[in-house]
């Protein structure tokens, strides 16, 4: 969605998807980080980058994922296929969402259940779908085409997959649902950005719907873990702003496990705005303590690479190295909860 720098007043910021609907307000004050224990005895399966690459390479083949459309439909077939071959017990949530513009968007919830007799729980998340429309492109002519969605929506679903197929042989010592959430990109394409008021909550449907109807009632997690935009080479994981407010202690856990692993030079010890994706109605719904891990750069001119919402979001944009950072901290920190 079109990074539209509006200022409303503490409870409204918009989010780091220019074109998916996330945009942000930019800070770059050292956090003061609290100390976190990665047992050493705990034995932490060995992230596969070049598996999670193959698993975004297998979205991007099927198309753009936009709902309702046969690529999007078949991905999301794929999707739940390859989660059950995991052994996960899967659910979906089949809804028709009516777009800001008034489009029907045939959208699925996929949740995948590891140990799902577990009462403790941790949920991770991102979202499967893609934007509609490059409206961030600096070609014109690309500004009503859907995209490739490699980076943006592809692969936060790589790097859950990845973890998802150790899931199906080593256990940890909580149960773990992954959720992909849908239409979470259908937001205001940059023309309509006029409409903001209106429409601020025309981004991140399927999260929104899960947070009033979570696939189980009353579901409860520790917390919660979004990754979006988490592919590009290079990448710097600032302290999101409504992570920080509505799950602190989270934050630290996650950046001091990286810091630990080596990759503090992805997981920066710095603020890096506030975003508008789905961890704010996880958060602010259900009440959730969810952080987001989300590649944004406060310096560029939409807050973001210059891959976003563009048709240049494709497979030359996704790094291995940095599918390994986050991939394994998510998963050390997985298998180091209690």
């Amino acid at each position: 969605m079109n990074r539209l720098q509006i200022l409303l007043s503490l409870m409204l910021l918009v989010a780091c998807g220019a074109s998916t609907g996330k945009e942000q307000v930019a800070k770059a004050e050292k956090v003061q980080e609290k100390p976190v224990v990665v047992e050493p005895d705990v034995v932490v399966p060995i992230f596969d980058a070049d598996s999670a690459y193959s698993f975004i390479e297998a979205q991007v083949n099927f198309g753009p994922r936009v709902p309702s459309t046969v690529s999007h439909r078949r991905c999301g077939d794929y999707l739940v296929s390859k989660l059950e071959s995991y052994g996960a017990t899967v659910v979906t949530q089949d809804v028709d969402f009516k777009a800001y513009n008034g489009d029907i968007l045939n959208a699925r919830n996929i949740i995948a259940q590891f140990q799902p007799e577990k009462q403790q729980r941790v949920m991770l998340c991102a979202h499967w779908d893609t934007r509609p429309w490059a409206d961030s492109d600096p070609d014109k002519a690309n500004h009503y085409k859907p995209l490739p969605g490699a980076n943006d929506g592809g692969s936060g679903v790589g790097v859950l997959l990845e973890i998802a197929r150790h899931l199906a042989t080593v256990n940890p010592n909580v149960g773990v649902d992954i959720i992909l959430f849908d239409a979470e990109d259908y937001g205001l394409h940059e023309n309509d950005s006029h409409l903001w008021k209106k429409h601020r909550h025309s981004w991140a449907l399927g999260s929104q719907y899960w947070s009033i109807n979570p696939h189980v009632p009353g579901y409860t997690a520790r917390f919660g873990i979004l990754l979006d935009i988490v592919g590009a080479p290079d990448s710097r994981f600032m302290y999101e702003g409504y992570s920080t407010r509505f799950a602190e202690e989270h934050v630290h856990k996650v950046w001091q496990c990286a810091g630990k692993l080596g990759y503090d030079n992805y997981f920066v010890n710095e603020e890096g705005g506030v975003i508008t994706d789905d961890h704010y109605y996880v958060n602010s719904i259900l009440g959730l303590p969810c952080i987001d891990i989300i590649n944004c750069d406060p310096e560029s001119p939409n807050g973001f690479g210059p891959y976003h919402h563009t048709m240049k979001d494709d497979m030359e944009w996704i790094d291995r190295n940095t599918l390994k950072a986050v991939g394994q901290t998510v998963m050390t920190v997985i298998y180091n909860e209690k």
